[in-house]
């Protein structure tokens, strides 16, 4: 595991890595990844992350969305690859937590994306915020 994010507050910890390889189709007209396809990778990682914390499947009854979300892109990223995605979390305020993602490429350990993401427990029966169940975090 690498350092931690700049920007991510001394509070934050490493909860997850996951492994996601970029496919042919996420790449755009120039032979790239496309920006947005990023914002996807996150999320890849962060719902395996929380599979893996959670006593069961996200939307039963309630479950995180996206409040705000952000990405610095370092560098270009093309096909073939295959990224190191590490996922790091603030403990929860009542109904909110801040996460942050770092992508590497596997083959070097290059960033090539950060990210961060607010993430918003909501219930599915009234679609208003509900308390963050636990998920560790300290």
């Amino acid at each position: 595991m690498s350092a931690k994010p700049d920007d991510l507050p001394d509070a934050a910890q490493h909860v997850h890595t996951a492994t996601v390889p970029v496919r042919w189709g996420d790449l755009d007209a120039a032979g790239h990844v496309n920006n947005s396809c990023f914002f996807t990778y996150f999320e890849e990682a962060r719902v395996n992350w929380l599979g893996t914390v959670l006593d069961g499947p996200l939307f039963t009854e309630s479950g995180p969305v996206l409040a705000n979300a952000t990405c610095d892109f370092k560098q270009p990223l093309t096909h073939p690859a295959t990224l190191i995605i590490e996922v790091y979390a603030t403990p929860p305020g009542r109904s909110s937590m801040k996460t942050a993602y770092k992508a590497m490429l596997e083959s070097s350990g290059t960033v090539v994306a950060t990210g961060t993401a607010v993430l918003v427990w909501v219930s599915v029966a009234t679609g208003e915020p509900v308390p963050v169940p636990d998920l560790g975090l300290r």
